[in-house]
């Protein structure tokens, strides 16, 4: 049993071997065209990528701002691909601390909109995603409300979870970019216990339900 281990093991070895090999015989034969083609692939994602900063910036990515009404938060989840929404209330302790997180991840993550939402200002919209906890995070992907974090939960269920822990959770719904695989190890092993949550289309007060149960 352990020679044929042993064979395997080699053989394995072999295969990654020549995929080296492979790859590095493809470097040598490269000339100076195309290192310079290589190159202004490079600098054009380069250019994209400061360009997609820059459009994130202008439509409030990097901050941490409070949406005032049902309107404005329609406007936004047409301008944002990527959205982070608090329902809070004024006399929540708990909505303080998603606060001081969202602070520092807002300027972390520029790819998403960090935004809260006061649910006694905009009961429509807060009956419309049935938000029954304060608080309640809302992850909103292309006008879908992807997931929700409800409470502290799935944060450890503690009023000191870390930033990280939180960012990790965000991640895990894909509506930020962030890779730790610790984090992410424990995350995934508590989403197993964890219904998943129907997406929900952002519409305003004239459009029809026909996304709901």
């Amino acid at each position: 049993m352990e020679a044929v281990f042993q064979q395997k093991l080699i053989e394995v070895a072999n295969h990654v071997e020549q995929q080296l090999d492979t790859e590095l015989e493809k470097l040598d034969n490269l000339d100076i065209s195309d290192y310079e083609k290589i190159r202004a692939n490079r600098l054009n994602e380069l250019k994209q990528m400061q360009k997609q900063k820059q459009n994130w910036l202008a439509s409030g990515h990097g901050e941490y701002l409070e949406i005032y009404d049902e309107k404005e938060f329609f406007e936004v989840s047409k301008k944002s691909e990527n959205i982070v929404c608090l329902f809070y209330k004024d006399d929540s302790q708990r909505c303080k601390i998603v606060d001081h997180h969202f602070k520092i991840l807002a300027k972390k993550h520029i790819e998403a909109r960090f935004c809260k939402l006061n649910v006694e200002r905009c009961p429509f919209l807060t009956e419309r995603l049935r938000i029954r906890i304060i608080p309640t995070i809302a992850l909103i992907v292309n006008g879908k409300t992807k997931d929700y974090i409800v409470g502290f939960t799935e944060l450890g269920n503690c009023d000191d979870f870390s930033t990280t822990t939180l960012q990790c959770r965000l991640a895990q719904s894909g509506v930020i970019n962030y890779d730790d695989d610790l984090h992410s190890s424990e995350m995934s092993k508590k989403s197993l216990i964890l219904k998943p949550s129907k997406p929900k289309t952002i519409k305003g007060r004239d459009s029809d339900d026909s996304d709901d149960d």
